[in-house]
């Protein structure tokens, strides 16, 4: 896995932006993000301003969890977490469903 200056450098990229972009973005020269990225050492405010203008968010995961995110993330990445999740509860039969009808909703 990527270290997390490495995994901020591909987000950055992957949304088409150059170092310079982030001076608007996150409010620090091109000078302090090109070293955060090369070397850096943020400061946890630094980089929750970071994760913000790269539209991400930042998440402390369990060890004992990591590989599940992983793996979830994995899945299908063409497909977003809230149309896999309303597709699979759309498809999902009534024995599957224990929270169906419970506060009274017969749907």
């Amino acid at each position: 896995m990527d270290s997390l200056l490495e995994q901020i450098k591909k987000r950055r990229i992957a949304l088409t932006l150059k170092q310079h972009d982030m001076m608007l973005r996150v409010g620090i020269s091109r000078q302090q993000y090109q070293r955060l990225e090369s070397k850096g050492n943020p400061r946890l405010d630094t980089l929750e301003l970071i994760s913000k203008g790269l539209n991400s968010e930042l998440l402390l995961i369990p060890q004992e969890k990591l590989n599940a995110v992983l793996s979830a993330l994995d899945d299908d990445p063409a497909q977003s977490s809230e149309e896999s999740q309303l597709t699979k509860e759309s498809n999902k039969p009534l024995a599957d469903d224990p929270w169906k009808g419970l506060l009274g909703d017969n749907e």
